[in-house]
């Protein structure tokens, strides 16, 4: 009996192969009520809960932006290695079962997922979740907003570096501009609320678009938040030269606006807000120079089934081994547990460190070793 005498209930999602059908993106869900599974959140080694999966809907992107995807060519996963949609609702049914309230769908590119407003319709069955978002870059998302909308999709984060189209394409190496712009004004028109704008700041390449990103923003009621370029990866060639810290962002954004306030931080957000005078908010994610490990409850599920504690990490836990092999819903929920409750991971600070003792040269990840191991390539790359 869980402590104090209450009655737990669990929702561990038994998806129907069968059910999941293309053309209604359906499945029937069973609740079940075992008692015998263990109740409530998990904690690790430093005592961080277990809260946030980012869910990595597929390995596959349509841009190749420097930071992210610099090699034109890639070594894919295999189909048959990819979890299905049901698998995926499947884990994060287990995720959630041990505390997991907010779920991010991710990729690569989440919109080059077939069936992806099937997948948030199964989540939007599991009562525990209390928030899913989708992090994309905008390309197909005018074609899919009114969808995503109507399955039940809470949040739209899009990613936007520059505002310029040239700019766009020097990064991206693809000419889409104009069909981002289009994506994101088609956000609000669809319904939604919460519109967010991840931009990562480079200094030389995007410093002195920070005020025209900030009034970009408040044109299409979205929350801009600038992020530290980070050294996950290793063919992004990062350099400590190339970050805007948070400290710079601020004091380019104050000759333009003047004093800018700093709001109440929000548990465990990565991002740092502040208000300007005319009400405007915005945040900063300063990783690379602040890092938030201390109150860190995020970990990611790639595309497939490999489950990383740390953005830092170079070893997961495969999930989808288990799954496939027939683990028991008590078994899977025992392997979760056990990785959390054994999680030590600060990588951000560490990585820091090596920074202060004069050891952090080039990336996390050698190029040659993310070509070798698709695993690492694609979670160093992963939204």
């Amino acid at each position: 009996m869980p402590v104090g005498g209450e009655s737990h209930e669990n929702y561990t999602f038994h998806i129907e192969h069968s059910t999941l059908r293309a053309e209604e993106g359906k499945a029937r869900v069973i609740r079940n009520t075992q008692q015998d599974a263990v109740p409530g959140s998990v904690v690790d080694t430093y005592d961080r809960p277990l809260k946030s999966l980012r869910l990595s809907v597929t390995d596959r992107c349509n841009l190749r932006c420097s930071y992210c995807m610099p090699e034109q060519d890639y070594v894919w996963l295999p189909r048959e290695d990819v979890l299905t949609l049901e698998d995926m609702a499947t884990l994060t049914g287990y995720f959630t079962d041990l505390g997991v309230d907010r779920v991010r769908l991710t990729g690569g590119e989440p919109l080059l997922r077939r069936g992806l407003s099937g997948l948030i319709r199964l989540l939007r069955q599991n009562p525990l979740i209390k928030d899913i978002a989708l992090t994309t870059n905008g390309i197909l998302l005018a074609d899919y907003a009114e969808e995503l909308y109507e399955a039940g999709l809470h949040r739209i984060t899009v990613s936007l570096d520059t505002l310029k189209p040239e700019r766009f394409h020097q990064l991206t190496r693809r000419d889409e501009f104009a069909r981002v712009i289009e994506g994101i004004q088609s956000v609000v028109r669809t319904g939604f609320t919460g519109l967010k704008l991840d931009t990562v700041a480079i200094r030389g390449f995007n410093d002195d678009e920070l005020v025209d990103l900030i009034e970009f923003g408040k044109q299409v009621q979205a929350e801009v938040r600038f992020i530290e370029y980070m050294d996950v990866g290793g063919a992004n060639e990062w350099s400590q030269e190339k970050v805007l810290s948070r400290a710079a962002m601020l004091t380019i954004l104050a000759v333009r606006y003047g004093p800018i306030e700093p709001l109440p931080e929000r548990g465990a957000a990565p991002a740092q807000r502040f208000v300007l005078s005319d009400g405007t908010t915005f945040g900063i994610i300063p990783s690379t120079t602040t890092p938030f490990c201390a109150t860190c409850d995020r970990s990611r599920v790639t595309a497939d089934g490999m489950w990383y504690r740390c953005l830092y990490a170079t070893t997961g836990t495969d999930l989808r081994k288990s799954l496939r092999a027939g683990a028991s819903d008590d078994e899977m929920r025992s392997l979760i547990r056990a990785g959390w409750e054994d999680r030590r991971d600060r990588g951000a600070e560490e990585r820091k460190a090596l920074e202060r003792d004069g050891l952090r040269v080039g990336g996390l990840i050698g190029i040659e070793k993310l070509r070798e191991d698709p695993h690492l390539e694609m979670h160093a790359r992963g939204g």
